[in-house]
């Protein structure tokens, strides 16, 4: 099942099931009129949203102006991102000459959750000089998670699975690193594809509770990575159970796994600029690809072994705020 939000000028938007082909949808209707309402009472929007998916398979529904697509969750009450690709957390301590974080627990940090973007939105920036990078990921939703939960109960908990880019600031990122706070200016607003999805829907590209999907990346229409999320150190079920250690998550909780990172970096590319200046630092001394300017564009699709893209395409360009 694929779920998407159109815009009707609402600040949730209102939740469309969409057909296997991307052409058609189906509207929730006035008792699931948005996908955060729908994942807070996940029991009974569940069955009601597959008999649609259903219906759908008939033929039926109405055609899709994609145009009209904001991210499948436009807003939330919690966003946490992990860092759950070992290698990428290799390169980023070099990128950033920071030593290495000692510890056997996953790395985590909560961010801003008020909005994401949508697919093809434009996204504003103040100023080139604070490093505007993107950084393609994964990430879940879940329903209500307790306080406690386990990896092994936190399977359950799991409802949909998204694509996100996670703009960064990398300029402004080692500084607010080294007070200890964590990241307020460096971390601005993610971008969602157009489509979240249940596990099932993913097939053999959900394994192991990793979406072993690659992540094909094109920075101003050239192929800069195609990393496969199924090299996680850390699973999505390890994610988020780590999140509820200490705290009930509340329903629509978004999870990520951080940038998308292989071992085989010289072969399949990366998913963020600052691991390629850290290649680069590794080869030559030094970085010599910059960040991004304004009017540059990238495109992120995860694609299946079949050529499916289960998620749809972010693709934007980034914009001076103003």
């Amino acid at each position: 099942m694929r779920l998407a939000t159109l815009r009707d000028g609402t600040p949730d938007g209102r939740l469309v099931v969409i057909s296997a082909d991307a052409t058609r949808y189906l509207a929730g209707g006035p008792a699931l009129p948005n996908l955060l309402a729908a994942i807070e009472n996940w029991a009974v929007a569940e069955p009601a949203l597959a008999a649609l998916a259903d219906e759908l398979a008939t033929g039926a529904g109405e055609l899709l102006d994609p145009a009209l697509l904001a991210a499948p969750l436009p807003r939330t009450w919690q966003w946490l991102d992990g860092s759950a690709f070992g290698t990428h957390g290799e390169l980023m301590q070099i990128a950033f000459n920071m030593p290495p974080i000692e510890t056997d627990l996953p790395l985590m940090y909560q961010g801003m959750s008020d909005r994401f973007y949508g697919p093809a939105d434009p996204v504003p920036f103040g100023d080139t000089a604070h490093g505007i990078d993107f950084e393609g990921e994964f990430g879940v939703i879940v329903d209500a998670v307790p306080m406690g939960t386990s990896a092994q109960d936190a399977a359950a908990h799991i409802k949909l699975v998204v694509q996100i880019n996670d703009w960064s600031l990398r300029t402004l990122a080692p500084i607010e690193m080294k007070t200890g706070f964590g990241w307020i200016q460096a971390k601005p607003a993610c971008s969602m594809a157009p489509f979240a999805v249940t596990p099932a829907e993913l097939g053999q590209g959900w394994k192991d509770d990793r979406v072993a999907l690659d992540l094909v990346i094109d920075w101003n229409g050239q192929r800069f990575g195609q990393a496969n999320g199924r090299a996680m150190d850390f699973s999505f079920v390890e994610l988020v159970a780590h999140a509820a250690r200490t705290r009930d998550l509340v329903a629509g909780t978004v999870i990520g796994s951080g940038t998308v990172s292989n071992p085989e970096y010289a072969t399949v590319g990366s998913s963020c600029i600052s691991e390629r200046r850290a290649i680069e630092i590794i080869a030559d001394g030094k970085p010599t690809t910059a960040f991004m300017a304004f009017g540059d564009t990238v495109r992120m699709e995860a694609r299946g072994q079949d050529g499916t893209t289960p998620f749809g395409a972010i693709a934007q360009q980034v914009v001076q705020a103003g």
